[in-house]
């Protein structure tokens, strides 16, 4: 099983877009295959119709049963997507409350990483969908995972967010003294601006050893896929948006297979 951890630091860049592009793809090929949303806001849960509202059973009810000192089976939080081989464990607004509790509870580290081992079995892929802020869900993470992906909106703001989550990846790999491969993707890129280029012409000359070669382009037809609640492969295949994250998932199944030297800059 394969986890892949989908983060950034700073909102609104694509990540939940990214996890549910790549998700029905990986089903597509008919890789078994979960999202994971640790985001108390939700979006991934919302976006396949579920309330992180009025939920009993989500992805809290890990931490929970860790801070009770309990057990609870991760299989029993699974829901349908409506798109075969693609589950998701979703989130509530009570995950907001975790940074608080862990402070002063052991283990809470470790949380996703012990509860996945007891879903190797039924999947292929895992894909994480973090909140935008640094705290226990995303060392949470960040510790599970194999790659880390970081969509980047190609808009200045953006970038700013980048650094930070740069700055943070590499405190929290050297302080666990793990390796991660990790991808940056521009996303949201609109070629008929100078933002976007000029954004992306930086982000090439900051980030060249680990950043996509290609980039996800604007499509409102990804917007209408979120509408529809439905994998935009599902929706339609043919956008350049899902063309674009064909390509993404190819690079990224390709660089699984290659070795990979851990290099995040200080």
């Amino acid at each position: 099983m394969k986890v892949w951890t989908i983060a950034n630091q700073k909102g609104g860049v694509g990540k939940t877009t990214t996890a549910v592009a790549l998700g029905g793809l990986l089903a597509q090929l008919g890789k078994r295959t979960l999202l994971l949303d640790i985001d108390p806001h939700g979006s991934l849960t919302s976006y396949f119709r579920y309330d992180p509202d009025v939920l009993d059973d989500s992805v809290y009810n890990l931490f929970k049963a860790v801070a009770d000192k309990k057990t609870t089976d991760p299989i029993k939080l699974l829901y349908q997507t409506g798109t075969v081989g693609l589950e998701l464990m979703p989130a509530v607004m009570a995950l907001a409350t975790l940074d608080r509790q862990a402070s002063r509870l052991e283990g809470m580290g470790l949380v996703l990483k012990n509860a996945l081992r007891e879903l190797e079995e039924k999947f292929d892929y895992v894909l994480i969908d973090c909140p935008p802020m640094l705290g226990v869900l995303m060392v949470n993470a960040l510790a599970a995972c194999d790659r880390l992906i970081i969509p980047v909106q190609t808009e200045f703001l953006a970038l700013k967010g980048l650094e930070r989550m740069m700055q943070t990846l590499s405190m929290i790999l050297r302080a666990r003294h793990i390796e991660l491969p990790y991808t940056i993707v521009p996303t949201m890129f609109d070629q008929r601006t100078r933002a976007s280029v000029d954004s992306l012409r930086v982000l090439r000359e900051t980030y060249s050893d680990h950043l996509w070669a290609d980039m996800i382009p604007i499509d409102t037809q990804l917007r209408e896929a979120s509408k529809a609640g439905i994998p935009p492969a599902q929706y339609n295949a043919n956008t350049h948006g899902v063309l674009a994250y064909g390509r993404l998932l190819d690079s990224l199944l390709e660089s699984d297979r290659m070795p990979h030297q851990l290099d995040v800059q200080p």
